[in-house]
């Protein structure tokens, strides 16, 4: 089923939606969140299967977002969210 991304009026994250986070080196990377058959990191489309993206679902701007990876532990903090293409 295609689903067409919308704005959510709540201003969360949620599928289909263009996320900016900043890094803890200060570096800011863009994430579109997408379904498990979507994915290709390499465009910046991460599953909400993933690690991040499960954790960034139904956050806000502002927030800091931690979650595991296999080398670890890591924090983000939400920078923006948009639906729009980049």
């Amino acid at each position: 089923t295609v689903v067409d991304p919308r704005p959510h009026p709540s201003g969360r994250a949620y599928f289909g939606a263009w996320v900016t986070v900043e890094q803890d080196d200060g570096a800011e990377r863009r994430y579109r969140l997408v379904g498990p058959d979507e994915f290709d990191v390499a465009a910046g489309l991460i599953s909400v299967d993933a690690p991040l993206g499960r954790a960034l679902l139904g956050r806000r701007e502002g927030d800091v977002v931690r979650f595991q990876r296999p080398a670890g532990p890591v924090e983000v903090t939400v920078v923006e969210i948009t639906w729009e293409e980049p």
